[in-house]
């Protein structure tokens, strides 16, 4: 183990109440683009506006024509090993919670419990009317899509949409309250995989340091957080956090 995971051993062993916060960076490793780094999702393509999609066909086609078209690696993603070293973290009671920017479903299915995970922009692993709530699964809507052409609606007659929050969406009010009152009880907010610098969520971090909670940075690149850090580790976060809690 070199310095800089020892360092995080020792801040993980003194604090009574830890917040996990993750992003992109986490799922790269299981095969998942992130959004902004060189070859990222966004590099290739501009997102589509939650403003477009409500007034226009076009962009409501285009945005399940991107979500179809990445199914095939959505399906084959498998939590990797700073996914299981987030689950042992909150199986063992150090961590209290998880606040994710990602939508890919990886901390639920590395044993993450619901009651313990925030997701902030949703997820992409289903679809809900925006209208009335109702679940629906993307296996069928995609079938219909295919065969037919249509966009996906809702028989209450509401547009139906990933259960994700899109540029111009309005962020989940539960699920900001849930992270915030975890962000102020945590004496130990460790970021892992985040660029911190999407907005709301990427507050987070700097609300438990101004909080008086010891920050740690993990993440391949540089940050705009990092002079604020106690502790900045750039490089691999599987390798790295399973290290230290003992993940594999």
């Amino acid at each position: 183990m070199d310095h800089g995971q020892a360092a995080l051993v020792d801040l993980i062993n003194a604090a009574d109440r830890i917040v996990l916060f993750t992003g992109a960076g986490i799922s790269t490793e299981s095969g998942i683009l992130d959004f902004r780094s060189p070859g990222g999702i966004w590099t290739k393509q501009t997102p589509v506006d939650f403003s477009d999609f409500m007034r226009s066909d076009n962009a409501r086609r285009e945005t399940w024509r991107r979500r179809f078209e990445i199914e095939a690696v959505l399906r084959q993603a498998t939590p990797n090993r700073g996914h299981r070293a987030v689950a042992t973290l909150i199986r063992s009671g150090k961590a209290a919670a998880v606040i994710t920017q990602n939508i890919d479903g990886l901390h639920q299915d590395s044993g993450v419990p619901d009651d313990k995970l925030i997701e902030l922009h949703g997820n992409t692993t289903y679809a809900q009317c925006l209208e009335c709530g109702m679940r629906y699964e993307i296996d069928a809507l995609r079938v219909d899509f295919e065969q037919d052409g249509l966009v996906p609606h809702c028989a209450c007659g509401g547009w139906v949409k990933t259960a994700t929050i899109s540029f111009g969406q309005s962020m989940p009010p539960n699920e900001m309250r849930r992270a915030e009152r975890e962000t102020l009880l945590a004496d130990l907010f460790i970021t892992i995989g985040s660029s911190l610098v999407v907005y709301p969520a990427a507050g987070f971090p700097e609300l438990a340091k101004r909080n008086g909670a010891k920050l740690v940075i993990l993440n391949l690149q540089q940050t705009g957080l990092d002079q604020i850090a106690d502790l900045v580790l750039n490089r691999p976060i599987g390798d790295t956090l399973g290290a230290v809690v003992g993940a594999y």
